[in-house]
């Protein structure tokens, strides 16, 4: 088992920053690769980025590409999404997973065996 809480959502103007981490706790955190999705409401599971377990490889959505950067620190157990440029549109609940296949990285929420509980995002215009 695998146990993550995200942290580091808010509320922020669009054009802003935030940060978000994801610590994670069980077993051994560098053998995962992470991902974080978000979720808006009336909307399904969107995927966002996924890192390697060994933070070589990364992937974005489009949505995303050159804004936000996903990256890790195994020492610390802990995934993060720098989230720049941010716009309305990326309101949502996001939330960090933990999966077993990257090979390559997957971008299907099915593909993610643990979750943690998300954190709320929210972008005023």
């Amino acid at each position: 088992q695998v146990q993550l809480v995200e942290s580091g959502g808010g509320l922020v103007q669009a054009g802003g920053s935030l940060r978000l981490s994801c610590a994670a706790s069980g077993r051994t955190f560098s053998n995962y690769p992470m991902a974080w999705f978000r979720q808006a409401p009336g909307k399904e599971r969107e995927y966002v980025s996924a890192i390697r377990s060994d933070g070589v490889v990364t992937n974005y959505a489009d949505s995303v590409k050159d804004r936000f950067t996903i990256s890790r620190d195994n020492a610390k157990n802990t995934v993060y999404l720098q989230m720049n440029s941010l716009e309305s549109e990326d309101t949502a609940v996001y939330y960090c997973a933990a999966g077993q296949r990257q090979f390559p990285l997957r971008t299907r929420a099915i593909d993610y065996d643990y979750w943690g509980q998300g954190t709320q995002v929210t972008v005023s215009s």
